[in-house]
């Protein structure tokens, strides 16, 4: 090949050399480095071809942010992938378009206990197409309530309020509930509930609920603020206070100033909020139950000899 230069000539031949075959797969060092180098290629021509994607086109198709990052990671997963099968193809001489050595590699692949990894995959491309989680929602997982910092193949990232990374198997977030504070209208209702004592002016403990909504900067005034009454409870009559607001990941930060307000406004209508408590009424005590010894108060008589 290289008539000219023996060295780079007798270089070609040792790569070139196959060292044998494993099954069906032929390759050698030369068939290695070229399937390293169409992944690193592939990789980075996803790279370029997203950003091309994300500062000149995409903004120019007026798209919201969750699905342009949808759009992205296809994009991404596509040529990787692609790029993967060809350097397959080139690296080790595998005919990927044989059903029989994608069944094995499944196969191989449930066998090692991978039918976890296959669901989240699939899991995450349900979340990339059907979107009913995108990047930047406020949703409530369980326990876990934060911010959709990002949707990858395998896993979801929520990041808290405390800054902590919550990482989310997609599947778990297809097979169960969750609740999305940012799907649909940015609007959503807060229900804060209330207790006063008994004995108090209902009136006013209306108005002061509504002095105490209005007073919250990101309470809504269309809707209005509406007061609910609950319930009558043990040691309290319960309200709730219903608000809107239109910030749904600032919603425990309005509820909190929403309680302080309701403190404030209670005090100046003197409203009282009433504390558990029990009174105990005792009708009798059976006299069986006091000893003979302990029956008279004081010293018994003095003894003779």
């Amino acid at each position: 090949m290289f008539s000219d230069w023996p060295i780079l000539n007798r270089a070609y031949e040792i790569l070139s050399r196959h060292f044998g075959t494993a099954g069906k797969f032929s390759f050698s060092a030369l068939t290695v480095l070229l399937f390293l180098f169409i992944i690193v290629l592939a990789v980075w021509l996803s790279r370029w071809l997203r950003l091309l994607l994300q500062d000149r086109v995409l903004p120019k198709l007026e798209i919201d942010s969750g699905l342009q990052y949808t759009l992205l990671r296809v994009t991404h997963y596509v040529i990787v992938t692609l790029g993967f099968l060809y350097a397959l193809k080139v690296g080790f001489d595998v005919d990927m378009t044989s059903v029989a050595v994608v069944l094995g590699f499944l196969s191989l692949g449930i066998g090692f206990g991978l039918q976890y990894i296959a669901s989240d995959v699939v899991s995450g491309f349900i979340l990339l197409f059907e979107r009913p989680v995108r990047i930047g929602d406020r949703i409530k997982v369980g326990d876990v309530e934060g911010r959709v910092q990002s949707i990858s193949v395998r896993t979801t990232i929520i990041s808290t309020n405390d800054n902590l990374a919550v990482i989310v198997p997609n599947s778990e977030l297809v097979r169960n509930r969750f609740i999305n504070y940012s799907y649909g209208s940015p609007e959503v209702r807060l229900a804060v509930p209330v207790g006063v004592a008994y004995g108090s002016d209902i009136d006013k403990v209306k108005l002061a609920l509504l002095q105490a909504a209005d007073a919250v900067e990101d309470v809504l005034r269309q809707p209005p603020p509406q007061v609910r009454f609950r319930e009558f409870g043990d040691s309290a009559i319960n309200f709730d206070l219903l608000v809107w607001i239109r910030e749904p990941h600032s919603h425990q930060h309005i509820r909190s100033q929403t309680n302080f307000e309701i403190l404030s406004a209670f005090a100046s209508h003197g409203i009282q909020i009433p504390f558990p408590q029990r009174d105990l009424w005792v009708r009798s005590i059976p006299s069986a139950s006091v000893p003979p010894d302990q029956g008279t108060l004081g010293p018994g008589p003095a003894s003779r000899e």
